[in-house]
Order: C-alpha cells, then structure tokens, then sequence
C-alpha cells in the first residue's frame, strides 16, 4: 500500500503538472472550491523541481529500507583490483571484493599468512615481486546448463595475464592461477558448465624463446599469441594444469572472445587487432601502435573448434610442454584444420553470442555497423572452403559474404552487445555516447514482432563515453530482461568536483518498454570494464562458516584451528606460536611475550555462531590486519624486529565492549644497552 500511495501521489502530481494547475473541486452552491491542498509526495516532489520522468524514475529504483533488490550486479573495478557487488535497481553498493590488491578492512594481503600466499602462488615468480595490483577485467560468473549457478566468480588481470576464483560461499578469493606463457589477457570466460575457463592472451610474447625474449624487430617470427582451455576443478575452485592446453596463434593482438552453444557449441570466436603485426618505434621513425595497427580495412575473427582441439590434445605428439603448459603449435592447429578467420570490421573490440548461439556479432570501433554472422553460415563456409586466402601464417580467411547474415547501422563507435529476454539486442556507441536498441532476426522475430529485423529501433542517450554494458542473464541460455547498465568511463559533469580524477559512472536503464528509459547515474570505484547480472536469490552465501576453525581459503577445516580451553603458546627455538581464540569481547590469549629477532606465529580461530560476529586483529608496528569472520581461523607470521610494546586490538566493531578487546605483543629487546640506546 506505501509504495502505491506513493506511485498515485507522483502521478497525480505529473498528471496536474501537465495542465499547469492543481485540481480544483465544485461549490456545491455551484462555486469554484480553494485550489486543493497538495499531498505531502506532491510538495516533495514541487520543493525538489522534479519532473514527471524523474519522479517515476526515482520510484523505479527505490527499494524499501529492508528490502532486497531484484537482482545484484558483479562488476569489475579495474587497476582498483577488486570486484563490487550492487544491487539493481536501487544500485546500492552492497559489497566489495578484494582480489589482486591488498584490502585492509578485509584483511585481504595485510599479514595474513593465506592472502599473502594466494598473490605470492599468483605472481610472475623468481626474479620479479609479488604482485600487489592488478587490472581487473571480465567478472564471470560460473554456469550450469548454461544458466548461472551463483558458485563461483572468475576474474582475469590484464596486468599479469593471471585468473582470480572467488567462492560465492563467502565472497573470498581462493586462488590466483598465473597462466603459463602469457603476461597479459582480456578475459577469461566459462563453459556452459564452467568445466573449463577460457583465456585468450593480449600482448604476443616470445614465449618459446630462451628466457622468453626476442628483439621487438623479430615480432612477425618470434612473437606468438595463444588460447589457454584451463580445466576448472569445480569443487576445489582451482585449475588443473596437467589437464590444460594452449593453442599457440599469430601474433595479432587477440582481444574478447566468446564460447559457443546451440549451434556453435564447440566453437570459440576470438576478435583481434594489429593484422598489420605493427608493433610502434615512434623514437624509431615508425608510426606509433595506433596509426600502424588501423591501416588495413579488415582485422580478422578467429574461429577455432577448440572441442576437436581438445580431442587432439591428448594425442601422442600434438602438443609439447613449454613452461609446465601443453602448448599445440600453431602449424599443427592449421594442418588439423582447427582455425579460421572471417574478416571483421578494423579495430573491433566487442564480439557477442545471441542467447540460442545461432549468431555472432562483432563492433568496430571505425565502423557505423554491427556485423551479424550467420553461425551456420560460417560452419558452411568452411565445410566448402569457400576461403578468399590464408593470412601470413597460412590460416584459411573464408568470404565474408558468405558468413554474414546483416548488417546493422547503429551509430558511432558501438563497441558491445547485450540481450533481452523479448528478442531485442542492445549495443554500446562510444563516439554517440549512447545505447542503441535494435531488432533481431531469425527465432528472435518471433519475439519482437517487428515488422523488420535487424533494424535500429531506439536509442538514449549515455553521460559520457560508454565502454561495456550489461544486461541481466545477457551472456546465458535465458536472458532476464528489464533493465540495461551503462557502465561509462567518464563522468565529466555529473557528480560534484571532487579533484582532477573523476568517478566513473554506472548509468542504470529500464529497457521493458517500447522505449529506453535512463532511471539513476551511480559513481564506482575505479573503472568498470564489464559485469554480470544475476537474480538476488541465487546468492546463498554463508552467513557463518560451518565449522568452528574453517580455513577459508582452502574451503576446509584447518590444521590451525584452536577450541576453547585449548589455547596456548608454544616456543620451539626462536619460533613463538600462539594458538588463540576470539570472542565478544576478548583475546584468549591476551599477553604475549616474544624476543627481539623470534619469529611470531598468531593462529587466531574465531569461536563464535553468531551472525556478522567478525573480528579483527591489529598489531600496532607490524603491519598486520586479520580479519577473522565466525567461525573461521587465520594466521599471521612475522619476525619481531625490534624491541618494545606493541598492543593488539579488534579492528573490527563487534560489542558495547569493543574498545576493551585488546591484547599485549611484548617484545624483550636483544639487550639493556640497546633499549637504552
């Protein structure tokens, strides 16, 4: 009833504004009655000059204190490292989660020995630091039967060509896995049932060379790119390496990429750029990177049947280890007919899969068009060789004529598309600042029942410079419908000056009508490459763990975990272990004493059953922060190195005597003299 009270009162007031005055009533003596008061949703909506549009929007998008959203959006946070979760359509920021950089409210990479171990495993290796950034682009979220199962979130870094899992049981990363022979991707995507991730690589690498170099000079001949199919272990949330492969290709510049399903199903569509192999020099008297990579019309769209590539991969002589990785040779992807090309507009960066997989669509930045390929059409072509030549590297390039299906003009630099669930297709226009919306053919006429396919239907306006955008279910078996984000990366003049960086910006957009409507501009913390969207409900993550003393990386009871009475502290030569409890509002143990130059080993297990009962522990001087959810046990090891008093304390709110949660680190120094000094 508040929210239909509230729903009359907006459009009564746009009903009156329309007519330019507020409704009167009839003197029964047959005079005109005092102008009516307005309601109170009335006065608030004339006291903050909103419009009828407005009003409604902001209706649109409000949920009740309380109240969950419909749907929650996991999209990434760029060089910020992290994923967020908002929830749609109120786009209240609802979580973030720490992957690649170090979080200290989370204790994410502060000190605590598992964090600390997951970006070590996940970092280049010897002779290079651990990593502590990353570029995050990508979010995926795992499938069954093509749907999405709400089990895990997998990342990608462009920054280290590395995959994050995160378990959407607690929301933690459990594992950074470092893809042999490639320092960079876009994405990595999952198979309909997210047995396998897919990763292509961005920047070719030398990667079969000596110590992984080769001149610049030598990049036609010496660089590669590559397809890695990483066996997911569902279970363990990791990847097997010994049942993972590459597929070595050109060195052109392998951007998104797509898996088939339906009639594509085993069919891997790759996007690129840089056929022309320009590498930049501008100090060198060479047209810089931009200039050298857009010189021809076409780049080319790699279709590769990785379902008969992994077939052959567990053959005698098919492939061959480099670097720990079964790597097939790009030679041998040729000659077993494993790749094609299908010319594609210059500088494409989107290329997407219709909801059923009968199509591929693919964006140039430089062209006005979405090209929409037929894949049947392709599978013909290439049954047929109906090729128009191979590339340098002698992969067959088939007609393009014979793989298109249509070609729609949309706008100025579309960039991605997304679906409803009614038939229609959405793309994002960089250069128009804008959200095309256009008819699909084929099955989806059947759907829209517009009089023509393929044909732009409507379009709104986006503040400024949109990149991806996102759709509910858009990249399953059934998209959801209802609402589109923009996920643009300007800001510019939407929210008030805040310094020269400016917020990016998360533009929600109610697509169940005839027509678009923008509802609500979100700010974001740092740049929002692309996201997925899922129903609310399947978020069933954990409340506590399940277990007193459960190890949250490794999704098991820990080897470190201490019960209440059993807590203790161990010496075993200059290693100092404490085996400790927490508990509103204590430590147990709550003074510890240690030497100069001893090792110190906290195990902390968090004994509560509690609902939101997190701990936290924070040492003054050592830069450790745990945070230590119920349930749950972390570690911490450092070296004392220096002399002194150094507390403790819970970091995170958890009682009326949360001040009191303290404890003592006393740290005797190596001698008198030297304290005194």
């Amino acid at each position: 009833m508040r929210i239909s009270r509230i729903a009359a009162g907006a459009f009564a007031f746009a009903a009156v504004s329309a007519v330019g005055f507020f409704a009167v009533g009839r003197h029964p003596a047959g005079g005109l009655a005092a102008a009516a008061t307005p309601s109170p949703i009335d006065q608030i909506i004339q006291a903050r000059g909103l419009t009828p549009d407005e009003a409604a929007a902001a209706l649109k998008v409000f949920v009740p204190p309380g109240k969950y959203d419909d749907f929650v959006m996991i999209t990434s946070g760029g060089h910020r490292g992290s994923v967020m979760l908002y929830g749609i359509p109120s786009m209240r920021l609802l979580k973030e989660v720490p992957v690649y950089s170090p979080d200290s409210w989370q204790g994410w990479a502060q000190g605590g020995t598992d964090s600390m171990e997951v970006l070590k495993k996940g970092s280049f290796g010897p002779g290079l630091p651990t990593l502590t950034w990353g570029d995050l682009h990508h979010p995926q979220i795992s499938l069954t039967n093509g749907k999405y199962d709400g089990e895990w979130i997998a990342v990608s870094d462009k920054a280290a060509g590395r995959v994050g899992i995160i378990s959407m049981k607690d929301m933690k990363t459990k594992t950074i896995f470092k893809t042999p022979n490639i320092v960079s991707d876009h994405h990595a995507v999952f198979t309909d049932d997210s047995d396998w991730l897919v990763q292509t690589a961005f920047f070719p690498m030398p990667f079969n060379e000596k110590n992984g170099y080769a001149p610049i000079e030598q990049f036609k001949d010496k660089y590669r790119g590559s397809a890695s199919f990483l066996k997911f272990d569902r279970q363990k949330g990791a990847i097997e390496v010994a049942k993972s492969f590459q597929i070595e290709l050109p060195p052109y510049f392998q951007d998104l990429s797509i898996l088939g399903r339906g009639p594509s199903d085993g069919m891997l569509f790759i996007n690129s750029m840089d056929t022309e192999l320009a590498f930049g020099g501008v100090l060198e008297k060479r047209p810089p990177l931009e200039v050298g990579a857009s010189m021809h019309e076409m780049d080319y769209l790699h279709v590769i049947d990785w379902k008969k590539a992994l077939a052959l991969a567990g053959q005698p002589g098919k492939t061959h280890l480099v670097n720990g990785i079964k790597v097939m040779t790009l030679s041998t992807a040729v000659a077993e007919g494993l790749i094609y090309y299908v010319p594609e507009s210059k500088s494409p960066h989107g290329v997407d899969l219709s909801p059923g997989g009968e199509y591929v669509m693919v964006s140039g930045k430089l062209d006005p068009h979405v090209s929409v390929f037929s894949v049947e059409k392709i599978k013909k072509a290439i049954a047929e060789k109906n090729v128009e030549g191979k590339d340098p590297y002698g992969i067959p390039i088939l007609k393009y004529d014979a793989c298109l299906e249509a070609h729609v003009q949309v706008g100025l630099g579309p960039l991605h598309t997304v679906f409803d669930d009614k038939g229609y297709a959405y793309t994002s226009l960089f250069l128009d600042s804008a959200v095309a919306k256009w008819s699909m053919g084929g099955v989806y006429a059947e759907k829209n029942k517009e009089k023509e396919s393929w044909k732009l239907v409507d379009k709104v306006s986006i503040h400024y410079n949109i990149g991806h955008l996102q759709a509910p279910g858009s990249n399953t078996k059934h998209p959801y419908g209802k609402y589109l984000v923009a996920l643009n990366k300007w800001s510019v003049d939407r929210f008030p000056p805040l310094g020269p960086l400016h917020p990016q910006n998360l533009q929600l957009i109610d697509i169940s009508g005839p027509k678009m409507v923008l509802l609500s501009d979100t700010p974001t913390i740092g740049e929002p490459h692309n996201a997925q969207i899922m129903p609310i409900e399947l978020l069933q993550a954990w409340r506590t763990y399940p277990e007193t003393g459960f190890d949250s990386a490794k999704m098991a009871h820990s080897a470190y975990a201490t019960a209440q009475g059993k807590e203790r502290i161990e010496r075993k030569g200059n290693t100092v272990t404490v085996w400790g409890t927490v508990m509103r509002s204590h430590y147990t143990p709550d003074i510890v004493r240690v030497k100069e130059g001893d090792k110190v080993v906290f195990n902390w297990t968090n004994v509560e059953t509690a609902e939101d009962a997190t701990h936290g522990f924070g040492v003054h001087g050592y830069n450790v922060n745990l945070s230590i959810d119920p349930g749950a046990t972390e570690r911490a090891e450092f070296v004392a190195t220096k002399g002194g008093v150094y507390p403790y304390y819970c970091t995170e709110f958890c009682s009326a005597l949360h001040m009191e949660m303290t404890g003592w680190l006393l740290v005797e120094p190596a001698s008198t003299k030297l304290a005194e000094k």
